[in-house]
């Protein structure tokens, strides 16, 4: 297909000849008037001249040949490679004031983009955009390829040697000398394990351990942990060693440091090996600290949580439930009043049916239902702490920091410093009696029975194990909030570094991007006018809607009836029988290769390492292979048995070498470039989300138990546009927010498409949801199962009579005033999350009910005022309904397409590594792209015939999907040949129109 074609406003716009640019077209005639005249618009747009024909639009030179008065068939007549066109861009350059790049100017272009690019940014290709942007500043013309390449390279080694030597001339002798030590020796074996794990066979203890993953949630464990942290701080580096540099250059060193082997670290000169050291054990010492602090979470839950099974079952195995209890009482006072001379033995247990052991159940079932049940957990908790777990929850009290910059919770940081001033106390039951006492919340309801006792002199005191348990109860409930927080982590750090500090400075233009009024009340207008009118609509119309019933019912004020069923496509299966019957059954990596050819997406591929001998064809066919590997879930070495050349130590080389977002992101742009408008429609602004739990390998900290499926596992957090492509993918832990992971997605997906609309389940939506979606202007569009039990609220207060239909379901008016308050603060957080200064979780875990958050209040106003308006739409049109229903249909394919994909391993994740989980969804995303692209360029080769596009059916363009699979064979040996491709139309991937150097590539079918 070709490329997406200009519009009229980017014709007149980029492609109309000035007056001064006519004078200079008038001497000419022919081709040679036209090629002149492209040659110039051309150049004028991108700062450089085409390389051939192939790379002009063919609308551009239509419209130019029209101005210049010659047939556009005239321009394959123009000459590309003789003198004239040689002269043609000496007068193009001397008219616009541009010159050839000369060897001072690659000198100058190097120094400058080594001081003011490379530091901040290591990828070659956005180093090469700022190169040609930089270029056309100058009025240089932009070098060859192979010349930009060159300067890249320079400017990149030059600003490394610098950062280099600045960071370690910031670290003392004795640190690097215990830096450098990490990789002496250790010379047997430079090849990692297969499968690519971090800590190679040959890494010396102290380096292994530091890149050791962690285990389970286990006292072990977090013995482990802290040894480690301990072994990081033991090398002495400054808090502030990477404080000038971009966290993204520190990643780069970091993940380089992580896959080269400690022989490959040692060839390296002094100052890059202390630095790449230097920066993985810096991003180590953050992850350890998070690690630990989510240790001391799942613990502390932990205690509690086995404490209350086993108390419970224990009460389980002898309680037997008493029924009849009003009949027992009543016969007892009957025998008892008949006969009250005699014994209980003779009147009372004779009375009741069952005799005495009835009232012994009846007795237990008391005592086992009130605050003995609670105090006897408290008790086992107690004792689980003191036996147990105590010993690595002191010692992280040793290793740990812990603030708070709430004054609120300032005793419980006094708690945890009286628990560790009296660790070692031995058997002292109480605190001493001059000892101040720090008094928090926690101490309180339950608790307070048992963390205060009498003693022998009938003083009250404070029992010392119990108010540890009560001390980490509290912290670990702050923690989760982040009221408390903790000195050099990154997850779990001061959450005032979430937020934008340059935010004041840059005020009006962060109001800007996010389309927002300064003016609180400006903003409080619009959305309470949106309110008012969707309200008025839906009560206005409510006799219309067949569908809609509210009234008051204990189920539930609201009561719609499900839409019904559309028209069933009819000739889908004959298409995708033709499918079949042209190509046959395509192996799933012969259509990967396919994607990937067509695509490109490898082409920027290169080593993370830095280095390697490996040609750009070699190291493809490999990466290839990988993909292929974790993203069907059979692993290298069922891969690497297939006929293709390559062996399973070759290919688990490579593991860390697929760049994360790049490759599916480029799929994904190309499969958007590559659609036909008449045949799937205009762009789609909207995707469908919702998560898919896997089973997953459980000796790690983020597989988890998940209530709702019944296993062990990690969630796949998916965003799918309606066309079935899938645009981002994240791998989250079963108690992560959902919500988090559906903004994450829609602001973060990278492609082409601008995400206007975000469909998803009950679980992707909440109230703080709503509000900041609606900050960030996207719309968030739930299919809520529970809708009967929504309440609708009230615009404005003092209107009780207002929209009579609607009154069963509506509720308060919105708190106008806390959202006028908080505007600022709010607008705050929803840039944080825009600018990536913090994770959208990192906001969330902010906004919990636990915390009593100002900002929260509000954003929850918001959210509720959001939601209303969308509850009023929802309930009032059955077409929105219609659309939310087919979106998240999409997702259901999508899920089922994964399960044919991922079939290796019994769709099981075997690994406990976190890196190796996140490699296993990409590649799985990477695939399924692969497959829909393909298929897009499959089903356009057959519906653009007219025979078969006269049998489409409104209902089968409806239904038409790229997704399918029912000709793709994703199992058996795996050959890989780069040199037989598929029968396809020729499809170009986007080229850019405002970046100097990208160029469109159009790939002709080697038939």
């Amino acid at each position: 297909m070709a490329r997406t074609a200009l519009d009229l406003d980017e014709l007149v716009e980029h492609w109309t000849l000035l007056k001064d640019e006519q004078v200079l077209v008038s001497g000419k005639r022919g081709a040679t008037r036209l090629g002149f005249a492209v040659l110039l618009k051309f150049y004028t747009q991108y700062g450089r001249f085409p390389r051939g024909r192939a790379e002009l639009p063919g609308e551009a030179v239509e419209f130019v040949a029209r101005q210049v008065q010659v047939p556009a068939s005239e321009m394959g007549f123009y000459d590309w490679t003789g003198r004239t066109v040689e002269y043609h861009r000496a007068q193009i350059r001397e008219h616009l004031g541009f010159r050839e790049c000369s060897v001072a100017d690659a000198e100058k272009l190097t120094a400058y983009l080594a001081e003011h690019v490379a530091h901040k940014e290591r990828r070659p290709e956005q180093v090469r955009v700022e190169l040609l942007a930089r270029c056309r500043t100058e009025s240089i013309e932009p070098p060859t390829s192979g010349r930009c390449d060159r300067i890249v390279a320079a400017a990149l080694r030059a600003a490394e040697e610098s950062l280099t030597a600045l960071i370690s001339s910031r670290l003392t002798v004795e640190s690097i000398e215990r830096i450098v030590a990490l990789v002496v020796g250790a010379d047997q074996d430079d090849a990692g394990p297969a499968g690519g794990s971090m800590e190679g066979e040959d890494a010396p203890p102290v380096l292994a351990k530091v890149k050791e993953a962690p285990g389970n949630v286990s006292l072990e464990t977090m013995l482990t942990e802290i040894d480690k942290l301990l072994a990081v701080r033991a090398i002495g580096l400054p808090r502030d060693l990477f404080i000038d540099v971009a966290p993204k250059v520190v990643a780069g060193w970091r993940a380089r440091a992580a896959v080269e082997s400690p022989s490959h670290l040692r060839t390296h000169p002094v100052a890059l090996r202390v630095t790449l050291l230097a920066a993985l054990l810096h991003e180590r010492e953050r992850q350890i600290t998070d690690t630990l602090v989510e240790l001391l979470i799942s613990t502390v839950h932990r205690i509690g949580a086995r404490a209350e099974k086993k108390v419970t079952e224990q009460l389980i195995n002898a309680f037997k439930k008493v029924s009849g209890k009003e009949n027992i009482l009543f016969k007892l006072a009957e025998a008892s009043l008949g006969a009250p001379e005699g014994t209980v033995r003779q009147v009372v247990f004779p009375a009741v049916s069952g005799g005495e052991a009835t009232l012994r159940e009846l007795v237990h079932e008391f005592k086992t239902r009130g605050p003995v049940y609670r105090r006897t957990v408290q008790t086992t908790l107690k004792a689980s702490y003191t036996n147990h777990y105590r010993r690595g929850l002191i010692r992280l009290l040793d290793v740990l920091e812990f603030r708070s910059s709430n004054q609120a919770h300032r005793p419980v940081i006094e708690a945890l410093m009286l628990v560790a001033r009296y660790a070692n106390a031995g058997n002292t039951t109480y605190y001493p009696l001059g000892e101040t006492v720090p008094v928090h919340k926690a101490m309180g309801g339950d608790w307070a029975e048992v963390v205060h006792r009498t003693d022998k002199r009938g003083q009250r005191r404070v029992v010392r194990m119990v108010y540890e348990v009560v001390a980490f109860q509290a912290l670990r409930d702050q923690l989760k909030c982040k009221e408390i927080w903790v000195v050099g982590a990154d997850k779990w750090r001061n959450p005032d570094e979430d937020l934008p500090q340059d935010f004041e400075a840059r005020r009006v233009e962060n109001y800007r991007e996010l389309r927002k009024p300064l003016d609180a009340a400006v903003f409080v207008d619009e959305l309470r006018e949106q309110m008012t009118a969707e309200l008025t609509l839906l009560n206005d119309q409510m006799p219309k809607l067949s569908w809609l019933d509210i009234a008051e019912r204990k189920s539930g004020a609201i009561r719609l009836t499900a839409a019904e069923a559309q028209p069933e496509p009819r000739n889908l299966r004959r298409i995708k029988a033709e499918v079949q019957r042209r190509w046959g059954v395509v192996p799933l990596v012969d259509m990967l290769k396919e994607a990937v050819l067509r695509t490109g997406c490898l082409d920027a591929v290169t080593s993370v390492s830095g280095g390697g001998s490996l040609s750009p064809a070699v190291l493809a066919e490999r990466l290839l292979l990988v993909i292929y590997a974790y993203g069907t879930n059979t692993g290298i070495k069922a891969v690497a048995s297939g006929g293709h050349g390559h062996t399973e130590d070759g290919a688990g080389g490579l593991c860390r070498q697929v760049p994360a977002p790049h490759v599916p992101v480029q799929i994904a742009s190309a499969t958007f470039s590559a659609r036909s408008a008449e045949l799937w429609g205009q762009g789609s602004t909207a995707v469908a989300s919702d998560s898919t739990h896997v089973r997953a390998y459980d000796q790690n900290l983020f597989t988890e138990w998940h209530s709702r499926y019944g296993g062990r596992g990690v969630l796949i957090y998916w965003h799918v546009e309606k066309k079935s492509l899938a645009i981002h993918s994240q791998l989250i832990n079963c108690t992560a927010s959902e919500v988090a992971a559906m903004i994450e997605g829609a602001m973060r997906h990278g492609t082409t498409m601008d995400v206007e609309a975000n469909y998803t389940d009950s679980h992707g939506q909440s109230e703080i949801g709503f509000g900041i979606t609606r900050l960030l202007n996207f719309d968030l569009l739930p299919r809520i199962k529970r809708i009967n039990k929504v309440k609708l609220y009230r615009p404005v207060a003092g209107e009780p009579d207002a929209y009579p239909q609607l009154t069963p379901a509506l509720t308060r008016p919105i708190r106008w005033e806390l959202i006028t308050q908080q505007y600022d603060q709010m607008i705050k957080y929803a840039t944080a999350i825009r600018t990536r200064t913090a994770s959208t979780e990192a906001i969330l875990r902010r906004f919990t009910r636990n915390a009593s958050h100002p900002t929260y209040a509000a954003m929850l106003e918001v959210g509720r005022a959001q939601k209303t308006i969308f509850v009023a739409r929802y309930l009032r049109l059955r077409d929105l309904q219609r659309e939310i229903e087919e979106g998240l249909n999409v997702m259901e394919s999508s899920n089922g397409a994964n399960s044919v994909i991922a079939y290796g391993k019994g769709g099981e994740i075997a690994s406990n590594r976190r890196d190796e989980q996140e490699m296993f969804v990409l590649c799985l995303r990477i695939l399924q792209s692969a497959l829909v692209y393909v298929n897009t360029l499959m089903l356009q080769d057959i519906l653009g015939e007219l025979e078969w596009a006269d049998l489409l059916t409104p209902a089968d363009r409806r239904g038409l999907t790229p997704l399918f699979w029912s000709h793709v064979r994703p199992y058996g040996e795996v050959n890989l040949d780069m040199g037989a491709r598929l029968s396809l139309a020729a499809a170009s991937v986007p080229g850019p129109r405002a970046q100097a150097d990208q160029t469109v590539r159009s790939t002709v079918e080697n038939e």
